[in-house]
Formats: structure tokens, C-alpha cells, sequence
């Protein structure tokens, strides 16, 4: 279970990505003292932990200034985390004990294939493909014998599409079977990826490993094209939407 004041930061926070706050907007211990109904010690707390991650900064006197999150901003850390990711399939081809993370690879592989092939998006199957996601991926981060790889990648996971495994889901996917089978190709290909990278580790072929996870990571990347291109002036809170979790929640 969370702390307090790590819930308080993850609720401060998603107001500045849905854009509740004007960039360089000042907040104030008092102010979100009276809007969460809290105490300043988790507010204080609470405005630190987002300090460290860049979404506000120290302004004059004892407030602070928000910084929001750009597309751009994002698009970056996409980036970043997709290098960080094939440096540990790299790592993990040659890591003396990849073995002891190899069958949850596989275990994530067959039930996101499984979950695929019944050619239906329900709130059940989605969240055990999301599940099945995280697991394969964070196995990697696990396995690869360098913690900062894995520590790096959670500096960034706090924005949109950056957590450990995160799954688009566009619900354009639902309006016609032919845009559902569309999105359901899509997740072949990529549990497909999933299948060479967990191949080519498991063989000890770490320049494969890693070619295959640059190109697998890149398809954030095209999500956030594509939304740019069919949807125009793109919000970094349409890019939450996509989300996994959002789009269960919106089917409730």
C-alpha cells in the first residue's frame, strides 16, 4: 500500500497532467492543504517527491511553479526508456542468471497470446494483458544484473506510457470489427516481438536481443504519431486516455 504522501503526489500529479493547473501556475502548502483536506506534513512530502521528478519547481518565497508535461516531453522519455530497455536485453542475453526469469518471460508470452487469439477486448482480458506485459517486461529489467537500469526507468515512469510494461489501447479499436481485428494484428506483432527477444536472450544473442527491443519499444513512438495525426492538437491527458487503465474505465 501506498504512503499518504505518495497517493497525495500521484493525485497533484495527474491534476497537472490533465491540466488542471496553468503552466507556471504557483501552489502553495496551504492551498493544497485546503483542496486535498490534509495536513502539511504529506503535502510537503507529497511537493518534494514531484520536485525530484521535474513536474514542479522551487519558485520564489515557500511556493512553487508547475511545469507542465509536454507531448514532446513525453515523446522523450519514450526515447530515453526504450534505450534503457534493449540495454538490458543486452545484458540479460549474457547475465549468469537469466535463467531464473526466463519462465515468467514465457508465462507472460502464452497468456497475452491466449488472451489475443479469443479476437475480443473485455475489461477482464485487458487487464491480464496489461498484467502479462508488465511482467515480461519488468522480468527483463530483473534479469538483466544492472539495478540501474531497472532504477532509471522508474525516474520516468511517474508520465504517461512509461511504466514498466504500459499498453495502448485505442478505443477507435471497438467502433468496427475491422478496426478490432486492425488492433488486434497489432498485438500479435507485438507478443510476436516478445517471442525473438525472449528467444534471442534465452540463445545468449545479445546484439539480436537488443536490435529486437529497439524496435519494439519504438511502437510508443507510433501510437503518439498516429494520435498526433488523426486526432490534431494532441493533449498529453488524450495521451492518459490511451492508456490501459483508462480504457477499462471508460468501459465500466
Amino acid at each position: 500500500m501506498d504512503s499518504i504522501d505518495s497517493e497525495l503526489a500521484a493525485r497533484i500529479r495527474g491534476d497537472i497532467i490533465h491540466g488542471v493547473y496553468a503552466q507556471d501556475e504557483r501552489l502553495t502548502e496551504a492551498q493544497l492543504c485546503e483542496t486535498h483536506q490534509v495536513s502539511r506534513t504529506p503535502v510537503r512530502l507529497a511537493l518534494r517527491i514531484l520536485e525530484r521528478e521535474g513536474i514542479i519547481i522551487r519558485g520564489e518565497g515557500r511556493g512553487y511553479r508547475i511545469q507542465n508535461v509536454t507531448i514532446a516531453d513525453i515523446r522523450q522519455a519514450v526515447e530515453v526508456r526504450g534505450h534503457l530497455e534493449s540495454l538490458a536485453a543486452r545484458l540479460m542475453a549474457a547475465a549468469p542468471g537469466k535463467r531464473d526469469f526466463l519462465p515468467a518471460m514465457i508465462e507472460a508470452i502464452e497468456s497475452i497470446g491466449e488472451l489475443v487469439d479469443r479476437g475480443r477486448l473485455d475489461e477482464a482480458s485487458i487487464r491480464r494483458m496489461q498484467a502479462a506485459n508488465e511482467l515480461f517486461h519488468g522480468s527483463i529489467l530483473k534479469g538483466c544484473g544492472n539495478s540501474y537500469v531497472g532504477f532509471a526507468c522508474q525516474q520516468i515512469s511517474h508520465l504517461p506510457m512509461l511504466s514498466a510494461g504500459s499498453m495502448v489501447f485505442d478505443q477507435a479499436m471497438l467502433e468496427t470489427p475491422q478496426q478490432l481485428e486492425r488492433g488486434l494484428f497489432r498485438l500479435r506483432l507485438g507478443n510476436a516481438q516478445h517471442k525473438v527477444i525472449h528467444d534471442a536472450i534465452a540463445s545468449g544473442d545479445a546484439a539480436r536481443a537488443e536490435a529486437m527491443m529497439r524496435e519494439h519499444s519504438h511502437t510508443m513512438i507510433d501510437y503518439i504519431e498516429t494520435f498526433e495525426k488523426r486526432d490534431g492538437a494532441l493533449t498529453v491527458s488524450d495521451l492518459v486516455s490511451y492508456s490501459a487503465a483508462e480504457f477499462i474505465t471508460s468501459k465500466q
